[in-house]
């Protein structure tokens, strides 16, 4: 059984040999503390490496459920489930905390979260459960500022993809009066970052960008900020512009690879120049479609 350790944290102990998917949660915690112990990938990450993970297969998670497909949405599901083991096998390790400490976690929110449900207290609808719930959730957040967690005014920013977060955050800031009054100053904070990406890239070598790839990437993401905020003072949703972006690639990207199985070639048979032609060519069949 799971055990919370109330002094002391330790990771489970690693499975041996081959094991066996059973279906135990136990089993599984064993599976990943192996893992950990013996697969070089696993070794080398981090609960900071993991973070893109852990966003990618929720959006994956999402597009199962959209496409109702049973195995996938297993499989998603497991993927995510991955995320959440992985991480607390990462601070079991630290001695922080563990599996167990999570879900006891969680059983006293839901508790908490739900008097309408464990206790006496009666509430008419959900427009009540949702007042109720808000109310509780500020009674947590009292409980954090009490130990030294104040909440800041950025706080109530969503949790997101990096582009619906710095939309949102810019938002929650601009309702704080910190803002240009128009959308010029947008543009001209966009070029002056691009002009400060080119500088730390220009005239560089590969060796001398990879040296320097920690300063390249916060002015790369400087740019995007910037970028996003121009987005927002179009009234566009800059995650929605980006996926509609992405699926426009995808499209073009997929014409091109048809018009060469068309004439019997691969992808990896073609060169730049042919792609480009072919690129260009699907510009011109979405205009006419």
């Amino acid at each position: 059984m799971l055990e919370t350790h109330n002094n002391k944290t330790t990771p489970p102990q690693a499975v041996e040999g081959t094991p066996k998917a059973t279906g135990d949660i136990n089993d599984l915690l064993a599976l990943m503390a192996r893992l950990r112990a013996d697969c070089p990938w696993d070794v080398k990450q981090t609960n900071h490496s993991l973070i893109p993970y852990a966003i990618e297969e929720a959006y994956e998670l999402g597009e199962a459920v959209q496409a109702d497909d049973d195995e996938d949405i297993k499989g998603e599901l497991g993927d995510v489930l991955l995320q959440v083991i992985f991480h607390c096998q990462l601070y079991a390790e630290q001695g922080r905390f563990d599996m167990s400490d999570v879900i006891t976690t969680l059983q006293q929110k839901l508790i908490r979260r739900h008097p309408h449900v464990f206790e006496a207290e009666s509430l008419k609808d959900d427009a009540a459960v949702k007042a109720r719930w808000d109310e509780i959730k500020a009674e947590e957040q009292q409980a954090r500022e009490a130990r030294g967690k104040p909440k800041r005014r950025l706080d109530n920013a969503k949790a997101g993809s990096a582009l619906m977060q710095a939309q949102d955050v810019q938002s929650q800031a601009s309702k704080l009066g910190f803002d240009w009054d128009g959308i010029s100053g947008a543009f001209e904070k966009l070029e002056e970052e691009v002009e400060e990406l080119k500088a730390e890239v220009r005239d560089k070598s590969k060796a001398e960008i990879k040296a320097n790839i920690s300063d390249i990437e916060k002015e790369l993401g400087d740019c995007m900020f910037a970028l996003v905020n121009v987005a927002r003072k179009l009234s566009l949703d800059a995650e929605a512009a980006t996926l509609t972006c992405v699926h426009k690639f995808k499209s073009r990207f997929g014409y091109i690879e048809a018009q060469l199985a068309a004439a019997g070639k691969r992808l990896e048979d073609s060169d730049i120049e042919e792609m480009d032609a072919l690129w260009e060519a699907a510009k011109r069949h979405e205009r006419s479609s």
